[in-house]
């Protein structure tokens, strides 16, 4: 290996150095409770605590914490320091098995969705073996899920581990039933495309909106945007290369292949990708992305935006989910092979993920999206609301020639061919084209959902994703139970792919996601479009989802309600935190700058009397009209804002935020950048879009 990767995992405790610092009794110990066969008894979690110990404290670190995810949708960590007194009053280094198995944080303050009351706030966090300890800042990281004194989840990854062996069963089943008996287990491979945007800090620190909310509530667009897509793949800024070198580093340090990166679409924006790996690890692996991105950019004088649409009128930022099923001996269930008409299994588990989107499309757009989110979806860059299955002509014609009375497209559909070029290497076909308007898209081995806001954790999605699969499966499953031969279990899978065909063929869609059309063929077909992110929370109600994850022992039915609870809260808050900042800023900054602007162009006219030239008329007419009604604006908003919360409950406050204060805020905000296209530097000081976006 080259020098720029010698310190590849160095800071990972992984299962190679777990094989050469542990006593090989130990080591197949921990690697069956990893293969969930048994579990660990205290002297072997006290060996492998030990070697833990050694391993971080030569690496340089000092304290070790339970590192979890909590429903805030980020990670938390208490660092306790291995450092103890020892007998004689000396200090000793000490690290248990206990210790490293079980944590008891506060946690008191962490949403609980009325799981429990504040005065009780035992919480427990319990190591999670499947994911490997790391280093951050002289810290040993211990990845662990959080769960109540009760024993109800509080956190994202006890729920993912458990739809993961929800969808590992179903999937072994199926894949048994196809005769490979010698497959044991499944597990999902995901690859978290990361977008983001990168600012000088100057600009982010004079921005109060971007420091408390993460996106600008109001700019008027710069002269340029990105109508020449020249930001797009291009050369990438030297200051953004050095900031890229820092990041890879410091991932590929924790065992993460950051392998790709580039400039995206809108001006300042970037995305990085890593290599797939398996999903609870790659949920893990997201989480410390995003807070490398963050901290590396102040490191170099920036701020990394990780928010869903920082700036109106260009593109927003998402975070592209690619899921697959692998089976334990490496192969992709996703994978047609050569021959996909004759592959009975990929066929099945096609038409399966087919049947689980078509059933749960509202449970889907929720889990992807957050208040956020909101302003990005449908927009010209993201994918709509409405969620839709695109799995390109080659594969869909395959799938509707096993519909009953369908005609096959092939004709029309061929996928077009390539003659060899001089000097170019052969160009292979590919069985799908990729249709970037869809949210959910099938690229060949695995499905893209793309429809996840680029700040939220990937954990829920993924839950979901397993579960709506897991279903699917076991259904297909219950009906191929008792039949004998195989020819016949492959004929039966024919039938139940045409009738899923059948069934869920509303589903499937190949054309622009982005257009009008699609909106009203989508109402037409009788698909759900949830407007917002508040109302999409409600589907947790409904029986069909309680349903789900209680039978698939994922969520309890007390847990699904604490998540609606959450984030519902969750999304009042976020909310009025923005009309909070949005009215302050108008008040201590915009209308003084109106009003100081004002003040000089009525002087200037005063003094010229009626020989003052026209321009300073007509800018002291504009500015006492937008003076005027930006006021109004601002009184609007704060009574508007205040009858939406009187509401009862939190669903009908967000509710009510949604339709009727975010049209309040909208309109302040046209103000607001009506004033800008018109102000003078001199007397507004607040950094302009033209100089966030183009001054890297």
């Amino acid at each position: 290996m080259g020098k720029p990767f010698e310190d590849f995992g160095s800071l990972v405790f992984s299962e190679q150095e777990m094989e050469d610092r542990l006593p090989r009794p130990v080591y197949q110990s921990w690697k069956k409770t990893v293969a969930n066969e048994s579990t660990l008894d205290r002297p072997t979690a006290d060996a492998i605590a030990h070697a833990m110990k050694l391993w971080a404290m030569e690496k340089g670190a000092t304290h070790f914490t339970h590192w979890f995810q909590p429903m805030t949708g980020g990670t938390a960590e208490k660092h306790d320091s291995f450092i103890e007194p020892g007998p004689a009053g000396n200090p000793i280094a000490r690290f248990s098995g206990k210790m490293l198995i079980k944590g008891e944080p506060d946690a008191s303050s962490f949403p609980s969705g009325g799981l429990r009351a504040t005065f009780e706030a035992r919480g427990y966090t319990y190591w999670d073996v499947t994911s490997p300890v790391f280093i951050r800042d002289n810290v040993l990281c211990i990845p662990t899920v959080f769960v109540s004194y009760t024993g109800e989840a509080l956190d994202r990854k006890e729920p993912l581990i458990k739809s993961i062996g929800a969808l590992s069963r179903a999937a072994t089943r199926v894949v048994n039933l196809f005769g490979d008996k010698d497959v044991k287990s499944c597990n999902i491979s995901v690859g978290l495309e990361q977008e983001y945007f990168l600012i000088d800090r100057r600009y982010f620190d004079r921005r109060l909106d971007l420091k408390l909310t993460g996106r600008t509530l109001f700019g008027a667009p710069a002269p340029k945007r990105q109508e020449l897509d020249d930001h797009y793949f291009g050369s990438i800024p030297t200051r953004v290369s050095a900031f890229m070198k820092e990041v890879n580093q410091e991932l590929w340090k924790l065992g993460i292949y950051a392998k790709t990166e580039h400039n995206e679409v809108a001006p300042g924006q970037f995305e990085l990708a890593p290599v797939f790996t398996n999903g609870n690890i790659a949920v893990d692996q997201n989480q410390i992305t995003m807070d490398i991105l963050r901290k590396t950019a102040e490191k170099h004088g920036l701020a990394c935006l990780l928010h869903e649409k920082p700036f109106e009128g260009i593109n927003g930022s998402g975070k592209h989910d690619n899921y697959s099923i692998v089976t334990d001996d490496g192969q992709n269930l996703f994978s047609p092979g050569e021959k996909p008409a004759e592959n009975i299994r990929f066929l099945v588990f096609m038409c399966a993920f087919i049947k689980a989107v078509d059933t749960y499309p509202v449970l889907l757009r929720m889990s992807a999206s957050d208040a956020g989110n909101d302003h990005r979806l449908g927009a010209n860059e993201a994918p709509p609301a409405i969620i839709s299955v695109y799995l390109g002509n080659y594969i869909e014609d395959i799938l509707y020639s096993l519909y009953q009375g369908h005609k096959s497209q092939k004709g029309k559909n061929e996928i077009r061919d390539f003659s060899p070029v001089t000097t170019l290497s052969y160009i292979p076909h590919d069985n799908t084209d990729r249709n970037r308007t869809s949210p959910v898209a099938f690229t060949g081995n695995k499905f893209e959902f793309r429809m996840l806001g680029s700040s939220m954790s990937a954990a829920f999605p993924n839950t979901v994703l397993n579960a709506i699969m897991a279903e699917s499966l076991n259904e297909i499953a219950n009906q191929l139970d008792g039949i004998k031969y195989l020819q016949d279990i492959r004929e039966k899978a024919i039938d139940i792919c045409r009738n899923i065909i059948h069934d869920h063929k509303r589903i499937l869609f190949s054309g622009d996601g982005y257009s009008e059309e699609w909106v009203k063929e989508a109402a037409r077909r009788g698909l759900p479009s949830v407007r917002s992110f508040i109302e999409s929370v409600q589907v947790l109600n409904d029986p069909k989802v309680v349903g789900l994850f209680t039978s698939l022992d994922i969520y309890s039915e007390k847990e699904l309600s604490a998540n609606r609870t959450i984030l519902e809260e969750r999304y009042e808050k976020k909310m009025v935190i923005e009309v909070r900042t949005l009215l302050e800023m108008t008040r201590k900054d915009v209308l003084p700058a109106m009003t100081a602007e004002f003040s000089f162009n009525a002087r200037a006219l005063s003094a010229a009397d009626a020989a003052a030239p026209k321009f300073v008329k007509d800018q002291v007419k504009k500015l006492s009209a937008l003076i005027d009604d930006t006021a109004k604006a601002v009184t609007a908003l704060e009574k508007g804002w205040q009858k939406a919360v009187s509401a009862p409950d939190c669903f009908s406050r967000g509710k009510n935020i949604y339709y009727d204060v975010t049209p309040l805020m909208q309109k302040l905000r046209a103000l607001i950048d009506s004033y800008e296209e018109i102000a003078s530097r001199e007397f507004y000081h607040l950094p302009m879009y033209e100089e966030m976006l183009f001054n890297l």
